[in-house]
This record gives structure tokens, C-alpha cells and sequence, in this order.
């Protein structure tokens, strides 16, 4: 095949129209395996190829980049860098974007390979340009170049070239916009996340120290953006130390506690709450919740309120709080207020938007979800009165929506009733309401295969618990086990009788 190709490509030189030539060597080379390409690359045909790629023709661009794309992915970076330097810088500036896209692709493997990153980086044009491609009109060229420069920064040498050899040329790039400036401290972030010393030279270049200045800018959609990236900061340990050293949590819970009397807020209140939201899942939400008390207060404020934008964000908040045993005992402490909160909920799991009313039940199943480990007796009744709080009769409430002409609100009513399904008063509320039991065993309920598979959860859920048998009964309990056993998709076979000769 490999002959067959190299065929194709001394035809495809010598013609004056090759994109015929073109569509049977693309099917020649997705038909050869990859492996069998890596002799191509060294090939002087290859040049063909790329040289076919100076045209304004889109279709013979398009083929010219997928046979590219597959054979360059079978060369050794090192080698491949060393053949194709003229065609990398090249491609690199290319009006097409899926050139450019291709080449910093390939830029993305030369800088992960010890031998081919040594080369590069004595290559002073080439870097720059792949830094220019961060200003690219297209995300997706952008979304490129800051790959292959967030692994071109994984090593010393790296971090040495981009912030101190090309930090001009970093600074270049970031004054074109603010748009091409968040791209730049998106890459930062990036790096940042990698080590404590990674870190430490986006410290010492100052665009960290610019980036927090930024939360607090004249621009509102300046300042949403801002707080959104350095979240982003906040995921790794050594970012969250640094951040602490530089009282940034202590200046984004005064920001919050500043937005009552700010009348844009509603623009960044949402950002400023998912910080200390992913905060909370990191550092524990006891610690948080006690050390910026205006975080949960505000969660509490926003779900209570009437912006949707605002509901959505504290809905998730309180979910992915409650979901925690320490979370719960967090949300359990403050009273009468999360009864108030329980009480919304459940008129927005009733009557809200359906975007609404599934984040809602999505959140409500992730308060009530108590893995085996964690049922205390305390935990159990906890659960037992948020659930119980949420209607007159919460399994009717929920079984009801189950039932709507809605497939995600069916799906999210089940994974109420899994997260109660281990628990022994959650399994006595399941055999005390009538009918329930032959609905999770009925295969006609829920027909997406989203629907089948939630009911097959709350199935497994229940058969798993070591209490099933002894409160749901042994034959209710034989049904659920068959149910297990055939599967979510099990269609009962129908005996058809023959009719034929009859009248």
C-alpha cells in the first residue's frame, strides 16, 4: 500500500489538476494503517503536499490536511521537526485555519518530545508564532496554541523560552484585546495548575497579580470574566495557597457582601459564589461556610429570589454542598433558614421551568443521598425530615412528576427515589405507598433509554440494601432481583397463535 501511495503521490506532482489525484490518495492512506505511514514522512514527495496547500481551493485544502494529519501523526517529532521546519513555520501563518490547526497540532507533539523541543526552541521565529496564533480570529486555532504552549511549558527549559525569552512577545499578543487577553491568562492558569514552580514564574512575570486587579475593574464584563478565570487558579492546592497569601478570599467574600448596594451585581454575583462553591468541594464546606459566612448567605438570598440566571447557580450550589455528609451538617446548622430554602425547592421541583424544576430535583436527590457508610441514625432522620419537608406527601409529589410527558423530569423524579432507596425509612415509604412497588417494577413506565436506565439504578439501589428483603417483603424482593437479573432493556416474549384457514 505504502508503494501505492507514493505512486499517487508522483501522479498528484506531475498534475495540472491534482484533486482527483488527491481523493484516491486520502483513501489510500485512511486505508493504510498508521504505522505503515512513518516511512512517508521522510519521502520527498511529501513536499507535494504541502506545497499543494498554497490554493485558495477549499477542497483540496480540506484533502490536503487529512492526509497530512494522518501521515504526519506517524512521524517521529524529532525527525518530523527537523524535515519539516520550512512547512511547520509556514503553516503556521496560513489564511486557512484548519492549516494553521494542523501544524499546532504537530507542534503540540514537538514540544512533548525531549529531542524535537530542543531543536525548537533554537528556533526563535517558530515559537513566536505559535504565541501569535493565541490572537487567531478562530477560537479553535487559539484553543490550538495554547495546548501546545501549556505543553511546551511542562518542563524548565519551556517555562524558560515563554515567560522570559518570549514574554514580550506573551505581552504583544495580550494588548490586542481584551478578548486575546483572557486567552493569554487562560494559558497562564493552565500552567499554573502544573506545579507550585510553574506558578512561580507566571507569579514573577505579573500577569497573575493583573489578572486578580482585573475582579475589580470598571468593567462589569470584565470583572465577571476575571473572577470566572481565577476559579480556574483555585483548582489546585498551590493555587489556592497563593491565592490565600494574596487575601484573594477574603477580597471575593467583601465583594460579595458588596453587591446588596451594587446595582450591576447581578453580572457577577453568580461567579463570585461558584468560586467559593468549588472552594467549598475542595477545602470541605464547613471550613468555608464558617470562614465567609456571606458565601452560603448569599446562596440562601439568591435561591429564595426570583432570577433565574441566579436560582440555576444557587440550586447547583446547594447540591453539590449537600451531597457531602460535612455539607449536610453544614446546611442542617443554620435552621429555619434551610427550611425556607426546602420550602422553595419543592415549589420550584412543582411548578418552575423544566430546566428549573430538573436542576431542582437533581439537587434534591443529591441531599438525600446517604451512602451505606454514612447512615447514622442522626443522618437517616436528617434526610427522612428535608425529605418530608418537601410535601404532605413526597412520594406522590415525586412519583407524579415522574410521570409528566417529560423524559429528563422522569429520569431526575427516579433518581430521587434511588438516593432514598438505601435508606431503611426511605424503603418503609416505598412499601407503604400503594402501587409503588408494581410501578418500579413495571417495564411499560419510562420507554427512552435514559428512562430504562435510571429505573434499573433504583432497582440495583434497592436490591443491594441488606434491608430490602426484610421490609419490602421476600416476594417483592424475588420481583426486583428478576428484574436485576434480566436487565434494563428485557422485552417479555409474546406468543402469537396462528390464525391461518380460519374465517
Amino acid at each position: 500500500m505504502a508503494a501505492t501511495i507514493e505512486g499517487l503521490l508522483t501522479e498528484i506532482s506531475s498534475s495540472e489538476d491534482p484533486v482527483e489525484g488527491l481523493r484516491n490518495l486520502r483513501t489510500a492512506v485512511l486505508a493504510t494503517p498508521v504505522n505503515n505511514l512513518r516511512d512517508l514522512g521522510s519521502g520527498c514527495h511529501l513536499v507535494v503536499i504541502f506545497s499543494l496547500l498554497n490554493t485558495t481551493d477549499k477542497e483540496q485544502i480540506e484533502i490536503c490536511v487529512e492526509v497530512l494529519g494522518r501521515i504526519l501523526q506517524a512521524q517521529d517529532p524529532a525527525l518530523l521537526f527537523h524535515a519539516r521546519k520550512t512547512e511547520l513555520e509556514s503553516g503556521l501563518q496560513h489564511p486557512d485555519d484548519t492549516v494553521k490547526i494542523l501544524t499546532l497540532t504537530q507542534m503540540g507533539r514537538v514540544v512533548e518530545n525531549g529531542e524535537a523541543l530542543t531543536q525548537m526552541l533554537a528556533c526563535e521565529d517558530i515559537l513566536k508564532k505559535v504565541i501569535q496564533c493565541i490572537a487567531a480570529e478562530k477560537i479553535s486555532v487559539a484553543k490550538e496554541a495554547i495546548s501546545a504552549l501549556a505543553k511546551l511549558a511542562q518542563c524548565k527549559p519551556g517555562l524558560d523560552a515563554l515567560f522570559r525569552t518570549h514574554l514580550k512577545d506573551l505581552k504583544d499578543v495580550m494588548a490586542t484585546s481584551d478578548i486575546i487577553r483572557y486567552r493569554v491568562y487562560e494559558l497562564v492558569v493552565e500552567v499554573c495548575s502544573v506545579s507550585a514552580v510553574s506558578l512561580g514564574y507566571c507569579a514573577s512575570t505579573g500577569f497573575i497579580s493583573q489578572l486578580l486587579e482585573e475582579m475589580t475593574g470598571d468593567d462589569i464584563l470584565v470583572r465577571a470574566t476575571a473572577i470566572e478565570t481565577v476559579t480556574h487558579l483555585a483548582e489546585s492546592q498551590h493555587g489556592r495557597q497563593y491565592l490565600s497569601q494574596q487575601g484573594t478570599m477574603e477580597h471575593i467574600s467583601n465583594m460579595i457582601i458588596a453587591t446588596e448596594s451594587d446595582p450591576f451585581s447581578s453580572l457577577y454575583l453568580p461567579g463570585l459564589v461558584k468560586f467559593f462553591g468549588k472552594l467549598a468541594l475542595l477545602e470541605g464546606p464547613q471550613q468555608v461556610c464558617e470562614c465567609y459566612p456571606a458565601f452560603l448567605s448569599t446562596v440562601f438570598a439568591m435561591l429564595l429570589g426570583h432570577d433565574p440566571t441566579h436560582t440555576t447557580v444557587a440550586l447547583d450550589t446547594v447540591g453539590a454542598l449537600g451531597a457531602t455528609v460535612e455539607g449536610k451538617q453544614v446546611l442542617h446548622k443554620t435552621g429555619e433558614k434551610f427550611k425556607a430554602v426546602l420550602k422553595r425547592m419543592s415549589q420550584i421541583a412543582k411548578d418552575g421551568p423544566n430546566d428549573l424544576r430538573v436542576r431542582c430535583i437533581d439537587a434534591i436527590a443529591l441531599l438525600l443521598s446517604l451512602p451505606g457508610e454514612d447512615q447514622t441514625e442522626d443522618l437517616c432522620v436528617l434526610t427522612e425530615s428535608w425529605f418530608c419537608s418537601l410535601s404532605s406527601q413526597p412520594m406522590d409529589m415525586f412519583r407524579n412528576i415522574s410521570t409528566q410527558p417529560f423524559p429528563e423530569l422522569h429520569c431526575c423524579a427516579l433518581r430521587v427515589f434511588t438516593a432514598i432507596a438505601s435508606q431503611t425509612w426511605g424503603q418503609k415509604m416505598m412499601v407503604q405507598t400503594p402501587g409503588f412497588l408494581e410501578w418500579i417494577v413495571d417495564r411499560s413506565s419510562g420507554v427512552t433509554k435514559e428512562g430504562k436506565d435510571a429505573k434499573f439504578k433504583l432497582v440495583g439501589a434497592l436490591v443491594s440494601s441488606p434491608t430490602t428483603q426484610e421490609l419490602l417483603g421476600s416476594q417483592n424482593a424475588l420481583r426486583l432481583r428478576t428484574y436485576l437479573r434480566e436487565g434494563p432493556y428485557y422485552v417479555s416474549a409474546v406468543a402469537t397463535v396462528s390464525t391461518e384457514g380460519a374465517d
